[in-house]
């Protein structure tokens, strides 16, 4: 063989790698953007049912209010909760806000069993089997977010795709769980 058939061979492989790498590290960077889109949009998913709820709260407080008003410290907390969770912008501001609506609104479905009266209005049960629903939902929408966290989490920290995942700054994903030896979702059912 030539030495320009050589020179030429070597030029060859080398495009070829280069073409290869390329073609592997942009397939793994758009795996990455394709996972990251993923966790993003089963947040929004998340979100979308704790704005539900949210929704939800001045209706309730209304209702309540009229059968228990002596409960306004409660009802106040309710509605600060529903603020903090207006209020919040990172996806960890709005885990925390969950969770003190959460705990606000377990604490006043325990005081209803006080009230018969309020137990028995159309008004409340109407509302009642709405935020069934909407706690069903914020289940099953927390679960797959979680899913879409623990997929993208793995892809990132799998060798050698790791590598470009710290290259291009893809970071690890914060799951939503339930604060340790905090109270679970509220029960809505009597």
């Amino acid at each position: 063989m030539s030495s320009r058939n050589t020179i030429l061979a070597v030029v060859g492989v080398v495009i070829v790698l280069a073409l290869l790498s390329g073609g592997w590290f942009l397939s793994m960077y758009n795996g990455f953007i394709t996972a990251e889109e993923s966790v993003d949009s089963a947040w929004a998913q998340v979100e979308s049912q704790y704005q539900r709820r949210a929704d939800l709260i001045p209706n309730l407080i209304s209702t309540v209010k009229g059968y228990a008003s002596h409960e306004k410290e409660l009802l106040l907390d309710i509605t600060n909760a529903r603020s903090q969770w207006t209020a919040a912008v990172t996806p960890q501001d709005k885990m925390d806000a969950a969770g003190s609506m959460d705990s606000a609104l377990s604490r006043l479905l325990m005081v209803v069993e006080n009230y018969p009266d309020l137990k028995a209005s159309e008004n409340f049960l109407a509302l009642q089997s709405q935020l069934e629903g909407t706690e069903n939902r914020i289940a099953v929408e927390r679960m797959r977010y979680n899913e879409e966290v623990r997929t993208y989490n793995t892809r990132i920290k799998k060798m050698p795709a790791a590598i470009v995942a710290n290259m291009f700054g893809f970071d690890e994903k914060l799951y939503f769980e339930a604060e340790k030896g905090a109270e679970t979702a509220p029960k809505v059912e009597f």
